[in-house]
């Protein structure tokens, strides 16, 4: 499994239904897409609360030939051809689990990133880590958590749905305009090794 996101930071007066009205006009073009265990459509807005307004999509990948295939297509390049080219943060995917609202339609996700110390030894991390995810999605509202971590970085990343509003949790809060989740099913539970 790989995780994967880009944030298309926009300007503080930027209309935010227009993000809206491509995610509802061109979601569901991976809605089928090989390879691709889930994409959060995610979006953050200052009228919100947040410090930026941002369009930062969100995507497991089973195997890196569903993400090659994706970044190197037409519908990366339609992306860019919009916005520009984005820094493409990619993490290797450390665990899933689905939560108790597992099948229900996300409404939020946080993303919580945490740098691993260099006095930390880096399997002792991830194990805390790997017990900190088993928790946090077997909280109320959870529908999936995902734990990756960047090795090139010693950066974790935890990602976790919510069918309501995030419970007040650490890290970034979005708010999911749509969901593809065509192998979310095959993308294995638990830890992935």
């Amino acid at each position: 499994m790989h995780a994967m996101q880009y944030e298309i930071t926009l300007p503080a007066d930027y209309d935010m239904d227009i993000i809206r009205t491509r995610v509802a006009t061109k979601g569901h073009l991976l809605d089928a897409f090989p390879g691709l265990g889930l994409k959060a459509y995610l979006i953050r807005e200052r009228a919100g609360g947040s410090p930026v307004n941002q369009y930062a999509p969100f995507y497991l990948w089973r195997a890196p030939e569903g993400m090659n295939a994706f970044l190197w297509g037409a519908g990366f390049q339609g992306l860019v051809d919009d916005f520009g080219r984005p820094e493409v943060q990619h993490w290797t995917g450390l665990s899933y689990e689905e939560g108790p609202a597992a099948g229900a339609l996300p409404r939020s996700a946080v993303r919580l990133r945490r740098s691993v110390p260099g006095a930390v030894r880096p399997a002792a991390a991830v194990d805390a880590a790997l017990e900190e995810s088993r928790r946090t999605a077997a909280g109320p509202g959870v529908v999936a958590t995902a734990l990756a971590v960047d090795p090139r970085r010693w950066e974790l990343v935890r990602f976790t749905l919510y069918e309501g509003a995030p419970p007040g949790a650490e890290g970034e809060a979005y708010e999911v305009l749509h969901l593809s989740a065509p192998e979310a099913g095959r993308l294995g539970r638990g830890r992935q090794w």
